[in-house]
């Protein structure tokens, strides 16, 4: 048997570049956060109350996260809405810090955490329980609105046709995810139960200059009423903080204007 020896590769020659070496990436450390809480248990507490809990927490998490520790680690009798925790179901707005916020898109690492971070449930409805509110006089006011489409005359047999223009003007109150943070915000809402609030007046307003809709007239009767757009005072808390950068302020004096006018 002959063996056939192939050629052996010449060595290359020694490379003039320098490797680079990358930095290390730091490693994220924990670090001890204490949350003030607003506790209420109706079965045994008179009043709310505080109490203080630490937990070990990464810049990155989110005060949802915090509460879910808290929850698991040190006392389950928390209470709290919870739901997609993508800031999409808006069922966890509560104020953290005194400010109206969804604990899923608060991080750690965007609040100052050298002192106890407040959290209480939103102001301005009924408290049930610790962070959990009676959402129905919210939704209640939601719905004398008529917050869906009415159309004129018949079912149609084909597509309702909208330009982009028509579909671009009441584009921005279309993001409302009814997690109420703009009406709990409101000091008009705070003192005054019966007015409508911001999250329903953006409802409306996301119908009202629909080109598709027939109802614009019996929304503007709805909101006509003297605990309708005319009890908004413009402090802007309510833009401030809706999660979703919607400009209510806006949507308020546009609803103003077409009630004054008559002209959607």
């Amino acid at each position: 048997m002959t063996t056939t020896l192939l050629p052996e590769t010449p060595a290359e020659p020694a490379s003039n570049v320098t490797p680079v070496v990358m930095p290390e990436t730091p490693v994220p450390v924990a670090t001890d956060v204490t949350f003030r809480i607003r506790r209420y248990q109706p079965d045994f507490d008179e009043e709310p109350h505080w109490v203080d809990y630490t937990v070990a927490l990464y810049p990155t998490d989110r005060v949802l996260t915090a509460l879910e520790k808290i929850k698991a680690e040190h006392d389950g009798s928390l209470t709290f809405r919870r739901s997609c925790a993508h800031g999409i179901c808006g069922s966890d707005a509560m104020r953290i810090n005194g400010r109206n916020r969804l604990a899923c898109k608060t991080l750690v690492k965007d609040i100052d955490i050298s002192k106890p971070i407040t959290v209480e449930a939103i102001k301005g409805l009924p408290l049930e329980k610790d962070l959990v509110v009676d959402m129905e006089p919210f939704f209640a006011a939601y719905r004398q609105v008529l917050p869906f489409l009415i159309p004129e005359g018949h079912e149609p047999t084909k597509e309702r046709i909208q330009s982009a223009e028509d579909r671009a003007r009441f584009d921005d109150t279309t993001k409302c995810i009814l997690c109420a943070a703009c009406t709990t915000s409101c000091p008009v809402f705070w003192t005054n139960e019966q007015y409508f609030g911001p999250a329903a007046i953006v409802a409306a307003h996301r119908f009202i200059f629909d080109s598709r809709d027939a109802g614009s007239n019996a929304r503007l009767e709805v909101l006509n009423d003297k605990e309708g757009v005319w009890r908004c005072r413009t402090t802007f808390n309510c833009t401030d903080a809706c999660p979703r950068g919607i400009e209510i302020t806006k949507a308020i004096q546009e609803v103003k204007q077409a009630l004054i006018f008559r002209r959607v």
